[in-house]
């Protein structure tokens, strides 16, 4: 992998690529790979499809990398490339032409959390799940902002510039993505409500276990004290 100062603005790393070193495009890549994804997975709601839209978003943006006036303005303009693409692809497969291939990638969002107990581990996968899901329920011109302004923290402004609509269109969809997604968790809050903090599993099993052990202790004692 190259190697650069951490610290290297946007502006920096594509002057420094432009200027006769490529190979520095991989770190542009990495800093952005995760938001573009997003963004991609956002519109499209298919895994294997938005690897495809953000490789393709890449090497679009590098072709022109020279185009970019506003060199600080790197992560933006990947991101509306990407965006683009996406919804050319959305919009290509909704007029009945065929999708693009397939393959068994699978990208899973995680929530980590350190050192967690089986439980906490099914609990957060269920979590992912619902979160997920009620994202992908969401209109389709909610998605990605959504993505931009909640999941990647992005301000009104940048994600206006991102997708290219204006800000007030951007407050309006956020407003309105918030209130389905409100809704859709409810429910899922509901059905999920009953089966919170379960005592099956690995804790019910250290609990017996040491209840056992405890009750063992006092029987041995008390042979001891009665011969």
């Amino acid at each position: 992998m190259p190697h650069a100062p951490p610290t290297m603005t946007d502006a920096d790393l594509v002057q420094t690529v432009l200027g006769g070193e490529p190979a520095l495009f991989e770190l542009v890549m990495r800093r952005y790979n995760r938001r573009l994804y997003r963004v991609a997975r956002a519109i499209t709601r298919d895994d294997a499809e938005a690897e495809d839209v953000v490789q393709e978003a890449y090497t679009r943006a590098y072709t022109r990398l020279a185009e970019l006036e506003d060199r600080a303005r790197l992560a933006a303009w990947l991101t509306r490339i990407c965006a683009h693409e996406a919804m050319r692809r959305l919009r290509r497969k909704r007029s009945g032409v065929e999708a693009l291939p397939e393959d068994a990638s699978e990208v899973v969002m995680r929530y980590p959390s350190p050192a967690p107990s089986p439980e906490q581990d099914a609990v957060g996968r269920e979590l992912a799940v619902a979160i997920e899901s009620a994202v992908d329920a969401l209109p389709d011109d909610f998605r990605a902002v959504f993505m931009l302004r909640a999941v990647e923290q992005l301000s009104v402004a940048e994600t206006a510039l991102s997708l290219d609509i204006p800000e007030e269109t951007v407050k309006t969809r956020f407003f309105r993505a918030r209130a389905h997604l409100k809704e859709d968790l409810a429910r899922a809050l509901d059905t999920q409500a009953p089966r919170a903090f379960g005592f099956d599993g690995v804790r019910c099993d250290r609990i017996v276990s040491r209840v056992l052990d405890r009750i063992q202790g006092e029987l041995t004692r008390t042979k001891e004290k009665d011969p």
